[in-house]
C-alpha cells in the first residue's frame, strides 16, 4: 500500500488531477424513474440508496483514467436540496454514505495515493438577489444546510471539502462558515472554495473574480478555484490575475468548452486533445494552479488526456 500524504502536502508537491462530470456519466446508464428513490426522477444523489453500483463504476472509470481525486456524488446533497426530494432530515446520513462509498472505491487502488473530495454544490437560492423566490431565505438556513452536509461528508472520510459551481458570493461565504462549524463538531479538513464565472469573468450576479477572491480568501480556505460555466480558454484572464496574487493554491476545472445549444440541450464539443492542450498551457504559465480536472461535458477520456499532460510535465 502506498503511503498517502496529506491532501495539502500532495497539492504542494504535484499538480493533482480531479475527475470529470458525474451527471452525464449517470445518464449513460439510461436511468428510469424506478431507478431513483421513491421514483423521483433526476434525484442523482439519491442513487446511493438504489443504484450505488452505478456510482462505483463511474468512480472507478475516472480512477482508471488516472485521476488522483474523485468527487463524491453529493453535488445536490445540502439540506435545502435534499428537502426538495423529501430527504432533508437524512442530510448527514446520506452524505456520510456517499462519502463512504467513494472512500471504499479508492481503497481498491494501491498504485498511488487517491483522494476523496466532498462535493458541495449550490442550494438553488441566491441570497444576494432581490428575487422574490430565490432571494428570500435567511443566511442562517443556508449556513445550516451546508454545515449538515459537510458534517456527513467528513464523517464519511473525505480528504477535503469542495464548495463548487457557486453563483452567489454571499452563498459561498455561508457555505464556508457552515463547513467550519461542521469541522468544529468533527475534525478539520482542507477546504476548497470555487466560484463559477461567465466568459466575461463575472459571477451570475455580477461579482468579478477580484471581488470574489478578496471576499473569501481570508475565511480559512486552503484552495481557491474556478469551475464550470466556460471552457479553459475563457478562464485564462481570471487565472492570470489569481496567479499574480501568489497567495492560495488554485483549482481550474473547466467545462469541455463553451456550451452550444443543440435542440434545446447544452452540448460540449471540446475534445480531450484540445482541452489537454489548453490546460497544459495554463499550468505551464501559472504556477499557483495546483489542481486541474473536468466539469460539464468531460468524461474519462478527457481525464486520461489530462493525465498524460501531467505525467509528461513531471518527467520533463
Amino acid at each position: 500500500m502506498v503511503q498517502k500524504p496529506r491532501f495539502l502536502d500532495a497539492v504542494n508537491h504535484n499538480v493533482l488531477l480531479f475527475d470529470g462530470a458525474m451527471g452525464t456519466e449517470i445518464q449513460k446508464f439510461d436511468p428510469k424513474p424506478e431507478d431513483f428513490p421513491d421514483g423521483k426522477d433526476g434525484f442523482n444523489d439519491g442513487l446511493i440508496l438504489t443504484r450505488p453500483d452505478w456510482i462505483k463504476k463511474i468512480h472507478r472509470s475516472y480512477l482508471d483514467a488516472g485521476a488522483d481525486c474523485i468527487e463524491t456524488n453529493s453535488f445536490g446533497s445540502n439540506k435545502l436540496k435534499l428537502d426538495e426530494y423529501g430527504y432533508g432530515d437524512r442530510t448527514i446520513e446520506i452524505n456520510r454514505m456517499i462519502a463512504d462509498l467513494a472512500v471504499n472505491v479508492t481503497s481498491e487502488y494501491s498504485d498511488k495515493p487517491r483522494y476523496v473530495i466532498g462535493s458541495m454544490g449550490p442550494t438553488g437560492f441566491l441570497p444576494s438577489s432581490n428575487d422574490p423566490d430565490l432571494g428570500q431565505i435567511s443566511l442562517e438556513r443556508i449556513k445550516e444546510a451546508y454545515s449538515l452536509q459537510a458534517e456527513g461528508l467528513i464523517l464519511g472520510g473525505v480528504d477535503a471539502l469542495l464548495i463548487e459551481t457557486s453563483q452567489d458570493i454571499l452563498e459561498v461565504k455561508m457555505a464556508i462558515e457552515g463547513a467550519h462549524d461542521a469541522m468544529n463538531r468533527t475534525k478539520k479538513v482542507p477546504l476548497i472554495a470555487n466560484v463559477t464565472l461567465d466568459q466575461y469573468g463575472k459571477m451570475l450576479l455580477g461579482t468579478n473574480v477580484q471581488a470574489a477572491y478578496t471576499t473569501v480568501a481570508d475565511m480559512g480556505i486552503d484552495v481557491f478555484g474556478l469551475n464550470c460555466s466556460t471552457g479553459p480558454i475563457e478562464m485564462v484572464p481570471s487565472i492570470k490575475w489569481l496567479d499574480e496574487q501568489k497567495d492560495l493554491s488554485l483549482l481550474v476545472v473547466p467545462n469541455a468548452g463553451m456550451p452550444e445549444n443543440e435542440g434545446g440541450h447544452a452540448v460540449y464539443k471540446m475534445t480531450p486533445e484540445k482541452m489537454s492542450e489548453a490546460l497544459r498551457d495554463i499550468i505551464s504559465k501559472h504556477k499557483q494552479v495546483r489542481i486541474i480536472g473536468g466539469c460539464c461535458g468531460t468524461n474519462p477520456s478527457h481525464i486520461a488526456a489530462l493525465r498524460k499532460v501531467l505525467d509528461s510535465q513531471s518527467q520533463s
